[in-house]
């Protein structure tokens, strides 16, 4: 799954966005995939995991699932997209590498289940999948793109150990 991610992330790359890449599966299908596409839109809300948990939402509705939904990332989510993964009911999240500045895969791993919302759970969050391909994309990224307090936050998560 992250490796679909990352190669998601490489088609935003290649337009220069940060490479984060997302994709959301329904057992071996991917039914939502998304690059952030903060340059390309000049806007904020618009990270890749959100992006691609919106396709899936407008793709699946609220048809039955017959899998569960799993969520994979190059980046650790934020608390915005971790949120929006557990709204659409996402039971699984995997990332590569994690965002130290604000990444919540603890926040939503540990979120509290309420009877009445059997659809909102903790996901299962598992991190450093393919992390150093991960921040092989995010050296590329701090190369070749001028400076800004957004690439100067990129080049911590190169130096990330």
């Amino acid at each position: 799954m992250v490796a679909a991610a990352l190669a998601v992330a490489e088609r935003g790359l290649a337009v220069g966005e940060l490479p984060i890449g997302a994709v959301v599966v329904m057992g071996d299908e991917i039914v939502g995939s998304a690059y952030t596409q903060e340059r390309t839109s000049g806007r904020r809300l618009v990270h890749a995991d959100l992006l691609a948990l919106t396709e899936a939402d407008e793709r699946l509705g609220w048809r039955p699932r017959p899998h569960p939904l799993a969520l994979a990332v190059t980046l650790e989510p934020c608390l915005m997209c971790a949120g929006a993964a557990m709204a659409l009911g996402i039971r699984e999240i995997v990332f590569a590498l994690e965002s130290p500045g604000d990444g919540a895969a603890t926040v939503a791993a540990s979120w509290p289940t309420h009877p009445d919302l059997p659809s909102y759970v903790a996901p299962v969050v598992r991190g450093g999948v393919l992390r150093q391909e991960c921040q092989n994309l995010f050296r590329r990224y701090v190369a070749v793109t001028a400076d800004s307090p957004m690439v100067r936050w990129a080049r911590s998560l190169v130096d990330l150990p």
